[in-house]
């Protein structure tokens, strides 16, 4: 491959070798100043390890907390988001939105201005972080559409109290879940729209008409499609039907193997096809924690031996906790993707959703994010991982 940018500096580029995730032929890459600058093909690794693989760093839109952190409890501290950052930083994702869920007003106000403060006090959360995701409070007040979601909480949309927390946030939400049935909900979804925030569909019982306005409107995703839904629902008029066929909308997945069976997975892809699906984790603070009794941004749960976050009062999932490589392995494994499809679902095409034009591929002029990883028994092993040429 040709150098497109070259250095006057006289600084001597960092260089990683690997195969490359989508054609599997062995590559180097040469870094300075945080991008890549080339990628040339070579005849073989230098290494002892032959099954290293180069990938851009992975990109989650929905992650709930980390590492003993609960982006949206109570004793959120900046130093516990970085905390976090560097956690997840070295499951190989590079980039994340921090999302916070339906609380009361107070709660959001509190930790939007926290998540802002981090930001600003530490360059690595700032460069991970693109902005946050409001989950709620403008969701549907019914048991099992809610879904862990607190009732007390939810409520409708008020553009007024929205900007109270724009405000808190630094500006710096991204991104609103919504459900488009409540009332007010479609002419919000217009003013969010018009704002330049991504608005997703998620948490609602809405029928084909309400879904079709708020695509009208603006809404251009649903968030972890097939969750966040009733366990029982009408086999022809439900709120998954007309989403899978509004081509407008990208679907979110969770694809742990808990939210989500692989024969919904294939038909969700099928249905979107490739770059209209993106995987996401929905990951909580309790990720990599031993089984048992915990509790959630103020609820009880139960982490079971598979992964499986269950608050068994409401009778609803609560959340995951896996990171975002266990969505990739079973992408492959559940539809057959390939590895470069399974990682561009994770990565390329989450970045063309949110225009992080500097992230996502592996080519110059990028942001050097990247992880190399092997594969063994289906699993991806991260061995390394650099934000902007960086290792973590």
């Amino acid at each position: 491959m040709k150098v497109v940018i070259k250095s006057g500096s006289g600084e001597v580029p960092l260089q990683l070798e690997g195969l490359h995730y989508e054609s599997g032929r062995p590559v180097r890459i040469f870094i300075i100043g945080g991008l890549i600058i080339d990628i040339r093909e070579i005849p073989g690794l230098s290494g002892v390890e032959k099954n290293l693989f180069l990938a851009p760093g992975l990109i989650d839109n929905q992650v709930n907390g980390f590492a003993d952190v609960d982006f949206s409890g109570d004793h959120l501290t900046p130093e516990g988001i970085l905390k976090a950052t560097e956690a997840i930083l070295r499951e190989g994702v590079t980039t994340f939105i921090p999302t916070l869920i339906t609380n009361s007003h107070e709660n959001l106000l509190r930790n939007f201005s926290i998540l802002h403060e981090a930001c600003k006090k530490y360059p690595l959360v700032d460069s991970c972080v693109p902005g946050f995701h409001l989950e709620g409070p403008y969701i549907s007040p019914e048991d099992g559409f809610r879904g862990c979601h607190f009732a007390e909480f939810v409520r409708k949309p008020d553009w007024n109290e929205f900007n109270e927390y724009f405000k808190a946030s630094g500006g710096r939400i991204i991104q609103i879940t919504i459900a488009p049935e409540i009332q007010g909900a479609i002419e919000f979804i217009k003013r969010c729209t018009e704002n330049g925030i991504i608005v997703a569909l998620g948490h609602t019982n809405a029928n084909a008409e309400q879904i079709n306005k708020a695509v009208e409107n603006g809404a251009s995703l649903s968030t972890h499609l097939g969750n966040g839904c009733a366990n029982m629902i009408n086999r022809h008029n439900n709120p998954i039907w007309p989403q899978l066929d509004n081509d407008k909308l990208t679907a979110t997945v969770i694809a742990d193997g808990n939210h989500l069976l692989p024969e919904e997975i294939r038909v969700f892809l099928k249905a979107k096809g490739k770059g209209r699906m993106i995987i996401t984790s929905d990951v909580t603070y309790l990720a990599g924690m031993p089984p048992g009794h915990y509790t959630f941004s103020g609820m009880n749960v139960i982490l079971k031996d598979d992964g499986t976050l269950f608050n068994a009062e409401q009778n609803v999932l609560a959340g995951a906790s896996f990171p975002l490589t266990k969505g990739v392995e079973n992408i492959m494994r559940f539809t057959g993707a390939s590895l470069r499809d399974a990682i561009d679902m994770a990565s390329a095409d989450v970045a063309s959703i949110y225009n992080l034009k500097d992230r996502g591929q592996l080519l110059p002029g990028k942001k050097a994010d990247i992880i190399i990883f092997s594969r063994e028994e289906g699993k991806m092993k991260i061995k390394q991982v650099y934000k902007n040429g960086i290792q973590h």
